[in-house]
């Protein structure tokens, strides 16, 4: 069995994960974190950002220009066609000036729109393949502490709420702050009396979105915390299915959903709520305005002092000043939950790989399998030391067996040989070299460790024997299933070694998957096998059979040397196939030696087995 790895530590970026309620400093870092992101996103599109842009103020230049025509129109082109002569020029001019302004505005707002949806679909697209490469490429460790939902929730629900801002939302903003920009020069060049009104319509509107923004902002928090905690706890109940059924477990289940289904309804009726009061406050303040203006100036109109057309024009594009609105309301809805979205999403790729390669590697082309642990001491994260002091030499083509109790440090063993984790202190080499200067390429290819979950892909029998050895021929490929006899039950599916293990009549059992991932592991080749536990799903003619294939792979033929094997098993059959053994107990080593010298002493590894002979009695 695999050691349980303490939760002594949260990932770096994602400390605040379950948190809404984040300290200043904290927020502020949080939002430089997540401006930085979106300044490395729009690095690479930084033309096509410009252009996109400068369709926006173009369009809204164009739409903007309407009331302008209008008052031209009433206060000049209609006296010019009533005058004597009457001059129907001017009025021709504007009317297509006014069509050619419309259909400028109708194809630039087009242009912009296209442009603005390549333009986010590229920034995601970035986005995207970040997310899903830095993932795989974070250490064990992350992958141990971090919940699979909780990145699944990475990827999806924080990523639609990304694609909805980019795609929407941004366009909305942009278009909208501008329009009111260019109107209310446009009110100013028209009358600066009621640009003044307009002006002061701003402050209360300020307040407004001040108070929505706070309240809102932590809304949106609880709400993608809430989100994540609804997909976790499906995508486990969905995987623990077996379990929850076996265990009777689908009512708790149920009723735990429940709760959180019913978070997620408050706090998203908590953000429907706050909006219900933002943007009706908006339209209300927009109609006063209107109001406003059109009794100012209706007086004024009397009085002479404003000419009916400026009156019309103004009320226009007063009213038209205020329409945007409406669409940054809800545009703040998506960028409040786009921005709890980013926060988020930062955080996962700001997380740094604790195993990482090193910057000047040292080649090992013709790894031996020659393995020395020199005072190393290992602990995950903060947590207690498992191995105190370790100093272990395993020989070239040496079989080494690692027995004792579940949580004596066995697993961990396997893993720092692996360099799944890196030790704490001491050295750990291959054939001299150090693990920490081996390229991942030479080190994946040399040490190879097969676990007690067998994972078969999408795709045939196969294409899942290939992973050892992406380059190896098709009789090779059956070579290595014949190898741990894979090859009697593969040939029996539908298909063979084309079956679709994922498809119906290509279900295999946990046993047969066992076999196809040791017919990957010995397509590998390395110079140095982990079986972890590896036999453990193995009924006991699969074992046997299993057993004989380790043997033949294993061991020396003639002048070749042996591979090197770490293998660590319950199931003492298993030893018997060893060199060496070793009882580890609280992560030191307290036997060594042969299966032979080990019963004959009487100690612990003699104790295992005779409980082991007596378990087949």
């Amino acid at each position: 069995m695999s050691q349980a790895i303490p939760h002594h530590a949260r990932p770096q970026g994602t400390a605040n994960e379950d948190s809404v309620d984040l300290s200043r400093a904290d927020s502020k870092a949080v939002r430089q974190r997540s401006v930085r992101l979106l300044g490395s996103l729009l690095g690479p599109v930084k033309a096509r950002f410009i252009w996109t842009v400068t369709l926006v103020l173009l369009s809204q230049a164009a739409r903007v220009s309407g009331p302008l025509l209008i008052a031209f129109g009433i206060d000049n082109a209609l006296p010019a066609l009533s005058a004597s002569p009457a001059s129907p020029a001017l009025l021709v001019l504007t009317g297509g000036g006014y069509v050619v302004a419309a259909l400028a505005a109708s194809t630039l707002t087009a242009a912009y729109l296209t442009a603005t949806a390549r333009l986010s679909q590229a920034m995601l697209l970035d986005l995207r393949l970040r997310v899903f490469r830095h993932t795989q490429h974070l250490s064990l460790e992350f992958h141990e502490k971090y919940t699979s939902g909780r990145i699944i929730s990475r990827q999806t629900s924080d990523l639609e709420a990304l694609r909805e801002l980019l795609d929407s939302g941004i366009s909305s903003l942009a278009s909208g702050i501008i329009f009111m920009l260019f109107t209310a020069i446009t009110i100013f060049s028209l009358d600066w009396v009621t640009g003044l009104i307009v002006l002061a319509a701003g402050a209360p509107m300020f307040f407004l979105a001040r108070w929505y923004q706070k309240r809102s902002q932590m809304a949106y928090r609880s709400s993608r915390v809430v989100s994540a905690s609804l997909i976790v706890h499906f995508i486990e109940t969905m995987t623990g299915i077996r379990a929850v059924k076996a265990f009777r477990r689908e009512a708790d289940n149920a009723a735990r959903y429940d709760e959180l289904a019913e978070d997620y309804r408050k706090v998203t009726v908590r953000s429907i709520n706050l909006n219900g009061v933002f943007q009706p406050g908006l339209v209300l303040i927009g109609n006063v305005t209107v109001a406003v203006v059109l009794l100012a100036g209706g007086f004024r109109v009397v009085d002479g002092g404003l000419a009916v057309g400026a009156l019309l024009a103004l009320l226009l594009a007063t009213k038209r000043f205020f329409q945007p609105v409406d669409q940054m309301a809800m545009f703040y809805n998506s960028f409040q939950s786009a921005q709890a979205a980013l926060e988020k999403v930062s955080g996962l790729l700001e997380e740094v790989p604790t195993v990482r390669p090193p910057k000047h590697p040292v080649a090992l082309p013709h790894p031996q399998g020659h393995i020395v642990f020199k005072d190393v001491e290992f602990g995950y994260g903060d947590g207690p030391l498992i191995l105190p002091r370790l100093d272990l030499d395993i020989p070239a083509g040496q079989r080494i067996a690692v027995v004792g109790q579940t949580g004596a440090g066995k697993s961990t063993l396997a893993k720092l040989i692996a360099r799944f984790y890196d030790v704490s202190a001491g050295s750990l080499t291959l054939d001299g070299v150090a693990l920490r200067q081996l390229s991942t390429a030479d080190l994946r290819r040399a040490i190879v460790m097969v676990t007690q979950e067998a994972f078969l892909f999408s795709g045939t029998v196969a294409e899942n024997i290939a992973l050892g050895n992406p380059q190896a021929s098709r009789a090779q490929i059956e070579s290595a299933a014949k190898e741990v006899g894979a090859d009697e039950f593969i040939r029996a599916l539908p298909d063979g070694y084309d079956t679709d293990v994922n498809k119906r009549g290509g279900r295999v059992s946990a046993g047969q998957r066992q076999l196809v991932s040791f017919a990957r592991a010995f397509l590998a080749n390395p110079a140095v096998l982990i079986l972890d536990e590896a036999t453990s799903s193995l009924d006991i003619p699969s074992e046997r059979m299993v057993q004989a294939g380790l043997h033949k792979l294993l061991g020396a033929d003639g002048d070749s040397p042996g591979r090197t094997a770490l293998i660590i098993a319950h199931r003492l059959s298993t030893v018997a196939i060893a060199d060496r053994v070793l009882v580890v107990h609280d992560g030191k080593i307290v036997e060594d030696g042969s299966p032979a010298e080990l019963i004959a002493a009487g100690g612990r590894f003699a104790a295992l087995h005779g409980a082991w002979r007596d378990s087949l009695v």
